[in-house]
This record gives structure tokens, C-alpha cells and sequence, in this order.
């Protein structure tokens, strides 16, 4: 993991305008949300396992499944997952139960970061606080 420090940090943003700015760029919210906190991921690349620069967020005024909600951002970081080849030799599961856990566990979830992705990184991190400082104005 790599911290990249950003003036969006501790900012406040109506969560539906991020999603209406974010998304369109390719930013979509990371499925480990709960109700009082989430990110924004985007992908960077997927050449063994996948990179990508996560912007976390929590919730300030009530819970992220309402309607306009207020989210504070913590410090974006780049981060790797790297996946097993091959089976997973840890899967116990039947026909119905695999209709739904398709996925292998991570090799290492915590993968050194490529070095050829981290000044793309921080290019993304300065383009969205261009884009979200200006536009909250």
C-alpha cells in the first residue's frame, strides 16, 4: 500500500455528486462498503492480479444508503491484490454455493505496488482534486 497525501483529504462532498463526477472517469464504489464508510476504486491495471488507486471515504451525516448524505475523505492510497494460479484448494462448496463465491482468495492482498503505476497515481489523485475542489466552489 501506498499513501499518496491529497488535499481532498477530511473534505466534505454530497456522495451523489461524487458519483455523478467519479463514475464517468471510471471510479466505481468499492464493494466493501458498509453503511458509514466506502471508496471510490479505480482500476489502474490487472497484469498479475490488479493495481488500483482507492479513495476511501465515512459518512459525516447519516448512513451511505440515504439520500444526500455527506462523506469526508481519508487519504487516498494505490494498492495490489495479487491472485492465486489455479484452483483454490481451500473452496468446500457445492453447485449452489459456487453459483455465488466464484473468486480465489488473493495470493498476497497486500502485493508490493508496480513503480510504473505510482507517478499515474498521484497524476489521478491531482486531477480529482482539481476536478472536485473547483467544482464544490
Amino acid at each position: 500500500m501506498i499513501e499518496i497525501p491529497s488535499k481532498l483529504e477530511d473534505q466534505l462532498f454530497d456522495l451523489f455528486f461524487l458519483e455523478q463526477k467519479m463514475k464517468p472517469l471510471g471510479y466505481v464504489i468499492g464493494g466493501n462498503w458498509d453503511y458509514d464508510s466506502g471508496s471510490f476504486d479505480y482500476k489502474m491495471d490487472d497484469e498479475v492480479g490488479y493495481q488500483f488507486l482507492r479513495l476511501p471515504f465515512e459518512a459525516v451525516n447519516g448512513q451511505l444508503d440515504a439520500d444526500n448524505v455527506t462523506v469526508k475523505f481519508k487519504r487516498p492510497f494505490l494498492l495490489s491484490h495479487k491472485y492465486q494460479i489455479g484452483l483454490d484448494d481451500d473452496v468446500h462448496v457445492g453447485n449452489f454455493s459456487s453459483a455465488f463465491n466464484q473468486f480465489q482468495e488473493p495470493q498476497d492482498k497486500d502485493a508490493t505496488f508496480p513503480a510504473k503505476y505510482i507517478d499515474n497515481g498521484k497524476r489521478l489523485v491531482k486531477e480529482l482534486e482539481t476536478l472536485l475542489i473547483n467544482e464544490q466552489k
